[in-house]
């Protein structure tokens, strides 16, 4: 009999087979899994099975309404992920095997790992469970001593039962909040007509309330005018630096409760002076004056952070490197998986457990034994002085849950990536520095007191540097932090009772400034501690359990808004759109607490937390999330007044009929009239067209401008995403203004002859075709002599470029530089019009073709063994490109309803050779195939087709490519095309 081994990736599962081979006898490899004389080694990618509701409770997008919700179903069904059937298929029959008795998990160590293992041996057994003994391979490192001590070490399935009950719970509470919520929701904002997706989630939406709450007191903040008082003190040793504080000051708290109360302040501070004439009149009292000094020294010490968890480790290298959540993850992920230099990345713990010293000091050996130079020699001063001892601060067992803190293996890596080796080095030094001694320092206070005004200088010398060595000089100058005005200098010496003048002393007038936006590292901390900002390691530590989320899922809920396009990523910055405060406006104003405050979801990160290790049970969690779900859609459904209360804008730009005050609500953009408080003229229009939320500012641009864009994030009623611009016209019939979509269609201003003047106009280069001006024109980039103008009445050139093609809007700087080099930068944002897919492309001058066409960047990729010639392959590539872009267009005009589902493309000015609906005449060597009646090009397209297949023209080897007979050598010219030229070749062959 046999035992499987089930791993979470492939690459584990090989890991797992080279481990065991010395023990275990040799592997053979299959398709799908390893297998020796006592092991079956499979693997999942990933979740291979997810939940679902019963068919009995699922809702179908069309039935979003009230009356289908709450759906909270008794139990849930589980159905294969799609991309993955097979591989799931193949570890069910695998575990269905009759040689197999035995079945070990070995997905990853931790809550997701257990779900994924735990979903798939339900689904394996369907009906019944599969009835075969189940144990729990836990690894913290990857290293093959480490599995195979796994091996020695396996858990017992009623030991990982409160983790599974855990894993259930979450994505069973994720479930029912998110499809409820964001049902609830999108169907309070569809009760107007249309369809306004607006997703919420358990754990995403109070992460999104913590920034939308930043955002609002950056924007309510009224910076307020403030002074400092610095002098410069003369000394006999020389002079010194001071800045004015007062002795008596306390910290602001307010001014109590009930009317006009005041809370406290915090920009109140012992050094701030709030008018320029007390600020001068401190100044002048002192400037001159002989003072008096007293001082006092002590020594202080630093103690090195603690190790990492994945949280810290992501907002280091964030505020360091610049480094996303998600790519640090990524960065640590492989360098445990792939080279095994890392342990386990997705952990919460700061610490190692209380019989891992001896590990430790191997680690140091082979750190001081490798040829990292820059860290060798600290871990040999730790060596050889003895450092490695076990503290509680580093080795404690009531710290170290599922995985201890992130540390370095003993294996020492190689072929690093530049982005793998700089996160490397940084747990590398972390943890050396751990061990080191504290910093020492002598810090000194000097109190320099002139005419009853009290001076402060502090000065900082390092004494000793302790772990600061392993950072250099440069983070023992960070570390130090110190602040302007009173910087940890070395002070130069005051002898007892010498008197000292200040001179000169003058304001500094300043300013007070708002809380920052939130980064991702800041973020991250504010998750860890449930929407609080925690600076101190140790205070952090105590209420990350109660924090949104988990180390390993932080990154995936960023990411996930600002996919949602909740949030903005601009450099470092984390900033909410408007679509983020229209959701907040929402649930505060419907009062669903439990999505607003980041404080109540981290207390079920705590509950889970809690049942993890046996404190709770499922079915009282469950109850209560439940409980919370149909709270929420209560809220919803039972809310009866027209609009939501909120702090809402009143426009700058006036209304474009009437030039009334325009001002937003819940859902629209309305006139008030000229007073502000009318019903107003009745021009309104709403704030999330095509379910795209206009920001503040596009929206005074706007109204100013009555044209923006091109904007993207539109959807179609059928959901494919869009771009366009939009205007604001006069409606005749309604004998108002209105909003409108703007899709580019300006062929009939081309047609009508009309002379076009570009004196104003700077041109963007010379057109690759007949070296004449390029200049912008109607929604396209156009030479200037492919238009009537004063100097040529009649057009004798054709070169025309989209400004949007496939949904990626051409800016001015692409086309100039395609016009001076033949192509762009690759540009991000093109749609498939087949696959509504996003690729990337530059654009370039095809002089063959005379006309603008994608170029794809190289493949990472070998080609296949049976692909056809390269040079073909991307020819065909990039034609096939170039007909997508020049067909987009004549999509975008078919119908206005159409319209949101493509938008008009750039396309040759020469019209196509053939339609669908017109015959065309085939050349004698097309004829000599097809025949040589006129004929419609999808025919001519059929009728190829039927004569290749019936004479066994596709190529044995590669079906894409097709070969030649005498008949079609004369077609095609060569003795061999793919699919992908035919069209193009036998268009050259119609007339």
């Amino acid at each position: 009999m046999k035992t499987l081994v089930i791993a979470e990736k492939p690459s584990v599962a090989q890991d797992i087979v080279r481990a065991l081979t010395p023990v275990a006898g040799k592997f053979e490899k299959h398709d799908e899994y390893f297998e020796s004389d006592t092991y079956v080694v499979s693997s999942a990618v990933g979740h291979l099975v997810e939940i679902q509701a019963p068919e009995a409770y699922d809702v179908k997008r069309g039935k979003w309404s009230f009356a289908q919700l709450p759906v909270i179903p008794p139990h849930f069904d589980l159905k294969p992920v799609d991309k993955t059937k097979t591989r799931l298929n193949a570890v069910v029959k695998l575990a269905k095997r009759k040689d197999v008795d035995k079945i070990v998990n070995a997905c990853d160590a931790g809550r997701e790992g257990e779900l994924i293992f735990r979903l798939i041996e339900q689904y394996a057994g369907g009906a019944k469970p599969l009835g075969k003994p189940v144990s729990r391979l836990w690894l913290q490192s990857m290293t093959p001593q480490a599995i195979r001590d796994g091996f020695d070490n396996l858990r017992t399935n009623a030991q990982m039962q409160p983790l599974a009950d855990a894993a259930r719970c979450r994505s069973e509470a994720d479930w029912l909040v998110g499809i409820n919520g964001t049902r609830a929701m999108t169907a309070f904002n569809s009760r107007d007509g249309g369809f306004f997706l607006t997703t919420v989630g358990r754990v995403q939406t109070p992460t999104l309330s913590v920034v939308v709450e930043r955002e609002e007191l950056i924007r309510k903040f009224v910076s307020r005018d403030y002074w400092e008082v610095h002098a410069t003190f003369a000394a006999q040793a020389g002079e010194y630096p001071a800045k004015w504080f007062n002795p008596a000051h306390k910290k602001d708290v307010g001014t109590g409760e009930g009317p006009g109360a005041t809370g406290p302040d915090a920009e109140k501070k012992a050094d701030r002076v709030w008018s320029l004439a007390e600020a001068k009149a401190i100044a002048d009292a002192v400037r001159g004056q002989q003072a008096t000094v007293t001082e006092e020294s002590k020594p202080t010490t630093q103690a090195s952070p603690l190790l990492f968890d994945l949280t810290s480790l992501q907002r280091e290298a964030n505020g360091k490197f610049g480094f996303s959540a998600k790519t640090t993850l990524q960065i640590a992920q492989s360098l445990y998986e792939r080279h095994k230099a890392l342990t386990y990345p997705r952990t919460d713990s700061r610490n190692l457990p209380e019989d891992y010293v001896p590990v430790v000091k191997k680690t140091f050996e082979m750190l001081a034994d490798s040829d990292m130079r820059h860290l060798a020699p600290h871990a040999l001063v730790a060596l050889n002085n003895n450092y490695i001892r076990p503290t509680k601060r580093v080795f404690d067992n009531a710290k170290v849950s599922d995985h201890f803190a992130i540390i370095p293996t003993l294996q020492a890596p190689s072929g690093l990536s530049e982005a793998e080796q700089k996160l490397y080095d940084l747990v590398v030094r972390r943890f050396m520095a751990v061990f080191f001694p504290s910093a020492e320092y002598q810090v000194t206070t000097r109190i320099t007191t002139a005419a009853q005004h009290a001076f402060k200088t502090e000065g900082k010398v390092l004494v000793k540097p302790g772990w600061l060595a392993i950072y250099g000089k440069e983070a023992a100058a960070e570390v130090e932090d110190a602040k302007e005005g009173d910087k940890g200098q070395n002070l130069v010496p005051v002898a007892p009772g010498e008197k000292v003048k200040g001179d000169p002393v003058d304001p500094k007038g300043l300013k007070t400034k708002p809380p920052a936006r939130y980064s991702e590292a800041t973020l991250l901390g504010a998750m860890e501690g449930a929407g609080k900002t925690v600076e101190d390691d140790e205070l952090r530590e105590a209420m990350q359990e109660k924090g949104l989320g988990t180390p390993a899922t932080r990154s995936s809920i960023i990411e996930g808004l600002i996919a949602e396009k909740y949030m903005l990523r601009e450099g470092r910055e984390l900033i909410p759109t408007a679509k983020s405060f229209q959701l907040m406006t929402l649930l505060r104003g419907l009062d669903v607490q439990e999505l607003t405050k980041a404080e109540l979801t981290g207390e079920w990160e705590y509950k889970l937390a809690q049942m993890e290790q046996g404190k709770l049970s499922r079915e009282k969690f469950m109850a209560e999330i439940a409980a919370m779900t149909e709270h929420m859609v209560r809220k919803a459904k039972e809310y009866d007044r027209d609009t939501i209360p909120g702090d809402y804008a009143t426009l700058a730009a006036p209304c474009p009929n009437c030039s009334g005050i325009v001002k937003e609500n819940y859902r629209r953009y309305t006139c008030t009239g000229a007073d502000g408080h009318s019903e107003g003229c009745g021009f309104s229009f709403g704030k999330s067209p095509a379910g795209r939320t206009f920001e503040l500012a596009e929206v005074e641009q706007f109204l100013r401008d009555k044209h923006i864009g091109p904007l993207d994030g539109f959807r179609s009623k059928a959901g494919w995403p869009f771009v366009a611009e939009m205007v604001i016209k006069f409606d005749e019939e309604a004998k108002n203004y209105k909003l409108e979509f703007d899709f580019g269609d300006d062929k009939a201003g081309e047609e009508d002859g009309e002379i076009i003047d570009f004196s104003t106009q700077t041109a963007l280069g010379a057109c690759p075709k007949c070296g004449g001006n390029v200049f912008e024109h109607g929604k396209n980039y156009v030479c200037e002599k492919s238009v009537p103008t004063d100097a040529q009445a009649t057009p004798s050139c054709d070169f025309k470029s989209g400004q949007i093609i496939l949904q990626q809007p051409i800016e001015r700087e692409q086309m100039q530089k395609l016009l001076a080099t033949g192509k762009t930068d690759m540009l991000e944002k093109f749609v498939s019009m087949r696959t509504r897919r996003n690729f990337k492309a530059m654009l370039a001058w095809d002089a063959t073709e005379g006309k603008v066409n994608f170029e794809f960047a190289p493949s990472k990729f070998p080609p296949r063994k049976t692909a056809y010639k390269a040079a073909a392959k991307t020819t065909a590539a990039t034609k096939t490109g170039a007909a997508r872009a020049g067909s987009a267009g004549a999509a975008a005009k078919k119908s206005p309803a159409k319209k949101a589902a493509a938008v008009k493309e750039a396309k040759p000015k020469a019209p196509r050779k053939t339609t669908a609906a017109s015959g065309k005449q085939p050349s004698a060597e097309l004829a000599a195939v097809i025949g040589a009646e006129p004929i419609a090009r999808p025919q001519v397209m059929k009728k190829l087709w039927d004569y290749i297949k019936a004479n066994g023209l596709q190529d044995a080897k590669d079906k894409r490519s097709i070969n030649a007979d005498a008949k079609l050598l004369a077609v095609f010219g060569k003795p061999q095309v793919t699919m992908f030229e035919l069209a193009g070749i036998a268009g050259k062959h119609l007339s």
